[in-house]
């Protein structure tokens, strides 16, 4: 124990005192929710041979509220606007070409995604090679692969940041409304509803632009984004017919997530006013507590490994359980408050196979371009310890 308070102090002294140590902490919440969100409402069923995938919400829908607590995008949209601007004006200060800084940050982004997909290239082969049904392949890789469509919006937001550096996120939720009242109210097309997989993402993204742009300091734009989307979002829910889960459900007619509608927006807007108030209070928590703040230090630097693998970790731990037979929540249906129990009692298992992965596969995470800084500008000096990550190691850009 006296060793992991010494490593925490370190990380805590050696973290540059201008650092936001709110935005890691939003950041690393975001991501937990998210993972958290998966393991709870994605059930692998066996059936026979077969394993296909379902959900609790499915035979359960009054347990929809679980969803508001761990669908948790727009969070990690909020902080990707705000750090995404900040660093783009830094580099344009510092005179780095848009190419550079870009290639920098996707190159962050997508260098661990090789390592995933290379991984379940191999595991595709092998499953269909020794006779394993289409159907279990395809349910497997859907469910593996199914992270990278949220790194595909955040890098197309990513790449058009010059241009929504002043775009007021009024704009994209008026998109979302129209296409939601062409959609549902006026009967059109329903394809047209993945405009909104753009502009509903891009509503907490430009809110993270205007964070930067030092808009939404006072409290009172935390607690107007908070009220007025809690009440937008019981509104559409109550009278609208809009489902009350914030993520989708097997054989629901809707889905709030796919593609996004205005209820995940409103819901979103209002996740977004918390994060803005709980910002203050992250502060002085964590720069009294160095284990707090090395916790999320840690969850930071290995955010995109945890993201990418954390479904892997649980279908090694399905199949691999598969060898002792059909265990209650892992391979029975989930139908019941005595799977809820049972799959909780396995989240201490699941997190020690994404652990696994995260040792396996975190170096791929932490490289960068050659001939780049911490901070994605040219180097031209060794590195220092004048602009360190939360522990030493590569700065996530956030710092800009």
């Amino acid at each position: 124990m006296q060793a992991i308070r010494q490593a925490a102090h370190h990380i805590h002294t050696a973290t540059p005192p201008h650092r936001d140590r709110a935005v890691d902490a939003l950041r690393a919440l975001a991501i937990l929710g998210i993972i958290l969100g998966h393991w709870l409402v994605t059930a692998l069923v066996a059936d026979g041979n077969t394993l296909h995938t379902t959900s609790p919400l499915q035979y359960m829908p009054h347990l929809a509220p679980i969803s508001w607590l761990f669908q948790t995008l727009a969070v990690f949209f909020l902080v990707g606007g705000h750090v995404a601007t900040k660093s783009h004006t830094s580099a344009q200060a510092h005179g780095t070409p848009y190419t550079h800084w870009l290639r920098t940050r996707l190159t962050r982004l997508f260098l661990p995604v090789a390592a995933l997909l290379t991984l379940w290239t191999a595991i595709t082969l092998t499953l269909l090679a020794t006779g394993t049904r289409v159907d279990t392949v395809h349910t497997l890789l859907k469910l593996a692969l199914s992270p990278l469509w949220f790194l595909l919006v955040f890098a197309a937001l990513t790449a058009a940041t010059p241009l929504l550096t002043r775009l007021n996120p009024l704009w994209s939720l008026a998109v979302v409304l129209h296409v939601d009242l062409i959609r549902f109210g006026l009967g059109g097309p329903q394809s047209l509803g993945w405009i909104n997989l753009a502009a509903g993402w891009l509503v907490p993204y430009t809110l993270g632009a205007a964070w930067t742009r030092g808009e939404l300091e006072r409290p009172r734009a935390g607690w107007t984004l908070l009220v007025s989307g809690t009440a937008a979002t019981a509104a559409l829910i109550l009278w609208a017919g809009y489902p009350a889960s914030m993520v989708g459900v097997p054989g629901a007619q809707v889905s709030n997530l796919n593609p996004p509608t205005l209820a995940a927006v409103t819901f979103g807007l209002a996740q977004c006013g918390l994060a803005l108030l709980l910002r203050a209070p992250l502060r002085r928590a964590l720069r009294r507590r160095p284990l707090a703040w090395a916790a999320v230090a840690v969850v930071n630097l290995s955010a995109m490994t945890v993201f990418l693998w954390h479904q892997t970790a649980m279908m090694a731990t399905t199949a691999t359980g598969l060898t002792a037979g059909r265990l209650p929540g892992l391979h029975t249906l989930p139908d019941n408050l005595t799977w809820v129990a049972a799959r909780l009692a396995w989240l201490p298992v699941f997190t020690l196979a994404l652990l696994l992965c995260r040792s396996a596969f975190h170096g791929y995470e932490n490289r960068r371009p050659r001939g780049t800084s911490r901070a994605g500008q040219p180097r031209t000096t060794p590195p220092t310890a004048e602009h360190p990550g939360p522990s030493g190691a590569p700065c996530l850009g956030c710092c800009g």
